[in-house]
């Protein structure tokens, strides 16, 4: 699908109506659902019909309220829509009550005049980088079908890269959306956590828990990163010239393989060739966060408190690999927990030091391409392994109270590779606007 401006461009000019870019994305769900793709948990075909013809009534008639309007959008089915139940991608939540109103974040894009189609699936109450769920089928990748999507927004990602809708919103506690976005060839964007309301959806934890969106631009998500955020920020591609970028060669470039190191290195070549200066730095700090998180970290404590009670009644409607993690925070004590609240002060005031002389910092979003899905399946050590790993680069950030930008890495055998542009909290414009100038770059066919 074109970008969120192209398609508003066509809109405005009459080559195209919101009822038909949405009937079209409706197609194309039925189309998918019936191979058997998994990637909607729930699609709202009345309403967002009913919604398109109103837009395209409001712009014949001069009401356009942004970018977004009469353009179809996915909704994690994390974050409470009116009128329907937010079940997390899990069964224990499938018999609640519907949501009496929208999560802040989803009025907000139905103001922007946003169509909403559905509910995508997603790791069971987000708790996975990896993007499996046996309740509703794993979402596959769109390039490659034995492979997983990324997680745990691993529906959302795949709506946007099989142009079953032009953006999703998602959210990201240690990668979420970056992970997907790497894993499906997209843009994502995970702002300073609390920039987003995070009301009205279900918490994985309430430290760590951001929400952003995914789509295939820079430019895409800034778009919709306005309106999530209500911050219109100035993101103008800056010039690459002169920009410092580091770039951190212990911890999180452990275990890379062979084709996301050449990737990352030959991105950084390039970036180098467009007069950006890349400078090595070590961050020994980091490698303190399997210690630090050795107890199931804020993810396990956090997701505890708010689980406890359903657990008690429903324990055998989860994953049992997502409740292994969550009993986790029973283990913790109130000193654990103060204790990890002071190594992240700790790590965070290292990061201002350690990253202050540079414009961003730079790093493979996820060190491995997508994984075999069979694997994950039939190994609960393969699984927790690899989950590990995939989560290992995005969730520095999330720890360090930062943002970062997900950008597609061309990469030579064709899997999907990523690379992020990281800053520190409230960097978000300067990352955005870092990203469109590395992402032109980046864009541009070698040979």
């Amino acid at each position: 699908m074109k970008t969120i401006r192209a398609l508003a461009a066509e809109l405005q000019s009459g080559q195209t109506t919101s009822v038909k870019l949405v009937e079209q994305a409706l197609d194309r769900i039925a189309s998918y659902r019936g191979q058997g793709g998994v990637a909607y948990i729930s699609v709202d075909t009345d309403r967002a019909l009913a919604a398109a013809r109103a837009s395209d009534a409001a712009r014949a008639a001069g009401n356009v309220p942004s970018l977004l309007a009469g353009l179809p959008v996915s909704i994690k089915d994390l974050f409470d829509v009116q009128g329907e139940v937010t079940s997390a991608g899990s069964k224990a939540l499938a018999n609640a009550q519907a949501a009496k109103n929208d999560a802040p974040a989803v009025a907000r894009l139905r103001h922007a005049g946003a169509i909403l189609l559905g509910r995508t699936n997603m790791s069971e109450f987000a708790f996975s980088g990896l993007g499996l769920n046996p309740h509703y089928g794993t979402p596959r990748n769109p390039l490659d079908a034995e492979r997983v999507s990324g997680g745990s927004t691993s529906g959302g990602a795949v709506t946007v890269a099989l142009d079953m809708a032009v953006a999703a919103l998602g959210t990201d506690t240690g990668g979420s959306i970056r992970i997907p976005s790497a894993f499906c060839g997209l843009t994502g964007f995970k702002p300073t956590a609390r920039r987003v309301s995070l009301l009205g959806a279900v918490p994985l934890s309430t430290t760590l828990d951001s929400a952003g969106p995914l789509s295939r631009s820079v430019d895409c998500c800034a778009i919709v990163d306005a309106i999530l955020s209500g911050e219109n920020l100035e993101t103008d591609a800056v010039p690459l010239a002169g920009l410092r970028f580091g770039v951190t060669d212990d911890f999180v470039a452990d275990g890379m393989d062979a084709t996301v190191r050449a990737a990352f290195d030959a991105a950084l070549s390039r970036l180098q060739s467009a007069g950006a200066l890349i400078q090595r730095f070590s961050f020994p700090e980091l490698k303190e966060l399997p210690q630090i998180n050795a107890g199931g970290g804020f993810s396990a404590a956090e997701s505890w408190a708010w689980h406890r009670k359903l657990l008690e009644s429903s324990a055998d409607q989860y994953d049992q690999r997502v409740a292994v993690r969550i009993r986790r925070g029973a283990q913790q004590t109130a000193a654990d927990y103060l204790d990890l609240l002071e190594a992240r002060r700790r790590l965070i005031a290292q990061a201002a030091r350690r990253l202050s002389v540079f414009d961003a910092w730079l790093m493979p979003t996820v060190p491995v391409v997508p994984p075999l899905v069979q694997a994950l399946q039939d190994s609960d050590e393969t699984f927790f392994a690899t989950n590990g790993l995939v989560l290992r680069n995005p969730s520095v950030i999330n720890f360090l109270d930062g943002c970062a930008l997900n950008l597609p890495c061309p990469s030579e055998d064709g899997l999907p590779v990523g690379i992020s542009i990281c800053g520190r909290h409230g960097d978000d414009a300067r990352v955005l606007a870092i990203g469109r100038a590395v992402e032109a770059v980046l864009s541009v066919k070698q040979g």
